[in-house]
C-alpha cells in the first residue's frame, strides 16, 4: 500500500555544529534572567512536523526576549534515514528514543544508538526549565497534548491554549518519556514539560499545528516578540480545551484485535459495557459511562497498546 507523504523533511545539516557541544542543539541566551526553554524535534525520526518548525525558528532568527531558548533535533540518525517510499521505517534505529528517560536506564549497562544519544543530550536536558517536545501520530486523529499526571502540566497546557484535547496520563509502561524525565515529573519542582501530538505524521496540517502550538507556547511565557507570533498564528477562533484523564490502556493479547468501528480518537462510548472491539474471541468493552478512546492503533501485535481509555474531568 502506498502511503501519502505531504511533508518534505528539511535539510538540517547546517544546524549540526550549534554552540552547546552537542550536535544539533543550539542555545540562544538573551542575557536577561529567565527560564531555559527547549523546543525539541524528531524524538522519533519519521515525525517531520517538529523538524519543520525548528527549521522555521532558525530561518526566522527567533531569539528569546529573556532567559535562554534552545532549539534541537534529538534522534538525528533515525531522521536522516527517512525515506518517503518507506515512511514508517525510521521511527528509530535500534530502540524507541522516548522510552529511555529514567535514571536506571540512562545509568544502566544497556547500549544502543538511541541510548548513546540520550546520554549525550541528558546534561543539556538537566538544565531545561520548560520543554516542548513536538510529535505526530501514526494514524489520523485530532491533535492532543500529553501533559503528564501532575497539575502543573495541566496548567501549562491551559496557558498555551492549544490543542483542544489535554490528555493527563502516567506515561508508558515500556519506558519513561523525555517529558516525564527528572524534575519534569516532580510535583515540587517548577520545571515543566509538554508533549504535543500534532496530527498524522505526514499530513501537511500536522506542521501547521506544530507551528501554532510552538508560537503559542513561547508567547504564553513571553519568550518571543508578540508581533512575530501574531503574524504567524491562525486567525481562527480557538475551540475550548478539555482535560481527559487516562484511566487505563488496553493491550492487545492476540493478532486478531479488531475495533467495533473505525475509531480515529476521542470518540465517546456512552455506557459501561458497550462494545469497543474484540481481542480474538474476547469482547473488549467500556469499563464506565462516557469512556473516551484515545489514540486507537491498527495493525496490532500482542503486547502493543490498542487504545487508551479516559474520562473527561474538565470540559
Amino acid at each position: 500500500m502506498t502511503i501519502k507523504v505531504d511533508l518534505i523533511p528539511p535539510d538540517i545539516s547546517a544546524y549540526k555544529t550549534g554552540n552547546t557541544s552537542i550536535d544539533f542543539y543550539t542555545t540562544f541566551d538573551s542575557g536577561s534572567p529567565g527560564p531555559h526553554v527547549l523546543i525539541n524535534a524528531v524524538t522519533h525520526g519519521n515525525e517531520l512536523c517538529g523538524a519543520i518548525v525548528v527549521d522555521f525558528m532558525f530561518r526566522h532568527d527567533i531569539r528569546p526576549t529573556h532567559g535562554k531558548l534552545t532549539l534541537g533535533f534529538a534522534n538525528v540518525m533515525a531522521y536522516q534515514k527517512f525515506d518517503p517510499a518507506r515512511p514508517t521505517a525510521s521511527r528509530y534505529v535500534e530502540e524507541d528514543f522516548n522510552r529511555l528517560w529514567s535514571n536506571d536506564v540512562l545509568n544502566g549497562p544497556r547500549n544502543s544508538i538511541e541510548l548513546r544519544r540520550a546520554r549525550e543530550i541528558r546534561p543539556l536536558i538537566d538544565t531545561v526549565d520548560l520543554l516542548l517536545d513536538l510529535h505526530s501520530m501514526q494514524h489520523p486523529s485530532p491533535p492532543l497534548v500529553l501533559c503528564g499526571p501532575l497539575v502543573k502540566g495541566q496548567q501549562l497546557a491551559t496557558c498555551v491554549g492549544v490543542p483542544a484535547n489535554i490528555v493527563a496520563d502516567e506515561g508508558h509502561a515500556a519506558g519513561k518519556r523525555m517529558r516525564d524525565y527528572g524534575a519534569f515529573g516532580n510535583p515540587d519542582s517548577s520545571k515543566n514539560a509538554l508533549l504535543v501530538e500534532c496530527g498524522q505524521h505526514w499530513e501537511a496540517e500536522s506542521a501547521n499545528v506544530a507551528l501554532e502550538v510552538t508560537l503559542r507556547f513561547l508567547r504564553s511565557i513571553d519568550m518571543i516578540e508578540p508581533g512575530f507570533a501574531e503574524k504567524h498564528l491562525s486567525t481562527k477562533g480557538l475551540p475550548p480545551q478539555r482535560v481527559i484523564e487516562v484511566t487505563e490502556a488496553i493491550t492487545a493479547r492476540s493478532h486478531q484485535f479488531t475495533f467495533e468501528e473505525r475509531f480515529i480518537g476521542f470518540e465517546i462510548i456512552p455506557k459501561a459495557g458497550d462494545l469497543i472491539g474484540h481481542d480474538g474471541g474476547t469482547p473488549v468493552v467500556a469499563p464506565y459511562d462516557n469512556c473516551v478512546l484515545i489514540m486507537p492503533s491498527r495493525h496490532l501485535s500482542p503486547g502493543q497498546t490498542a487504545v487508551r481509555l479516559g474520562r473527561i474531568v474538565t470540559a
